[in-house]
């Protein structure tokens, strides 16, 4: 059974480096470029060209590394924008400039002090001065989850006509529930004329705690690109985290969807990310958090020892992870001490594990995690001399 492909285009490089204290160099930017291009992403969205010459540069040069995804440079609905971004990615092997306006009536109305009729103009003249330059052109709808659906769909059907390959539809301010969302990308699927000619894609932002459930909405209702993150870095509360949505891709969907990323890349790929950006990743964060394949209750970790899949639904190599982790604390039972020491080399019999618990709950209570040193040394003094 065939399935369908989810491209997937990671904003890492421009909207994660907004974040304050995030800025990248521009050799920094080339290493994570490369190796979001190893790691199979379909768009790398180099960043924004005209904010800074220093950004320029950086845009144009990994442009010219990247070799399989296509290149993005985003620009506001403005000329000069256009034509910088245009430069910025001449020379990539697949180009495409990411241009855009607000569409809500918060930003026609008080960000842009304008009229819809003029909103619309202002986009179908953006896409088609981009269209000169590159054939793939990506438009954004700033703002449109809280855009009203009926004057969205004329933006969306006009710019489709000026040229538009790609439609981003923004959940700017992380406003929009998961049914919400869907609908209104469903609404566009079943509404816009010329919607075939163009792959409707996801932007979502955290504020709610809803980008990656929003994400999936709109591709169960007709989205086939999503635009997320590493580690769901980005401006505010962030934006999809990249991992979370092909690991749900992969284990829920993966019937009737696919993406090509590499996915036991995940776990370098977030280390890479946070140590050059000076971001550290939370440890529950799902899928690349420290904690993600950690278990210490001693229920969960006799389960575990038992068969990995009775607490975990992904396969830690899945994501680059070497193997699940068991944490010794003072909610550990007798099946994850016999692990452990079996781990360092300890068989220990039923007699020995006895003496061992005794003394192991007793320093549990003292302190948050027994480590392996921990271990060796009550092994030595006291079931070694003991038993």
């Amino acid at each position: 059974m065939s399935t369908e492909k989810i491209f997937i285009f990671d904003t890492t490089l421009r909207d994660g480096e907004q974040v304050p204290g995030c800025k990248l160099r521009k050799e920094q930017k080339l290493t994570i470029a490369r190796q979001l291009d190893a790691f199979g992403v379909d768009v790398i969205e180099a960043g924004f060209p005209i904010s800074s010459p220093g950004d320029f540069e950086a845009v144009k040069e990994v442009a010219a590394v990247v070799k399989n995804a296509t290149v993005c440079a985003l620009s506001r609905a403005v000329a000069k924008d256009i034509e910088v971004a245009a430069e910025a990615v001449k020379y990539a092997k697949y180009p495409r400039i990411h241009t855009g306006i607000g569409t809500s009536d918060s930003h026609v109305k008080f960000k842009l002090n304008t009229t819809r009729e003029d909103i619309i103009e202002r986009a179908v003249s953006a896409v088609k001065l981009a269209k000169s330059f590159v054939e793939d052109v990506e438009f954004y709808a700033e703002d449109a989850g809280r855009t009203d659906n009926a004057f969205l769909a004329q933006v969306c059907e006009a710019v489709i006509k000026a040229g538009a390959t790609v439609l981003n539809i923004p959940d700017t301010t992380g406003y929009c529930l998961p049914h919400e969302y869907g609908e209104k990308i469903a609404y566009l699927r079943d509404n816009v004329n010329g919607i075939h000619k163009a792959i409707l894609s996801t932007h979502c932002h955290n504020d709610l705690g809803m980008a990656t459930a929003n994400s999936i909405a709109g591709i169960e209702n007709g989205a086939r690109q999503v635009e997320c993150t590493i580690n769901g870095i980005g401006e505010r509360a962030g934006n999809t985290a990249l991992e979370e949505v092909v690991m749900i891709l992969k284990q829920r969907f993966g019937h009737r969807y696919h993406a090509n990323v590499h996915t036991p890349m995940l776990k370098s790929m977030s280390l890479l990310v946070s140590e050059t950006m000076g971001m550290p990743v939370q440890a529950n964060k799902a899928i690349i958090g420290a904690n993600a394949f950690a278990h210490s209750s001693g229920i969960h970790q006799d389960g575990v020892i038992k068969h990995r899949e009775t607490y975990e639904i992904i396969d830690p190599a899945d994501v680059g992870v070497d193997q699940s982790s068991i944490v010794l604390t003072a909610r550990s039972g007798r099946a994850a001490l016999a692990y452990r020491f079996k781990e360092l080399g300890h068989h220990l019999t039923k007699d020995e594990l006895d003496i061992a618990y005794k003394y192991f709950v007793i320093l549990a209570d003292q302190q948050k995690e027994v480590v392996d040193s921990d271990l060796e040394v009550l092994f030595q003094e006291k079931v070694y001399a003991l038993a």
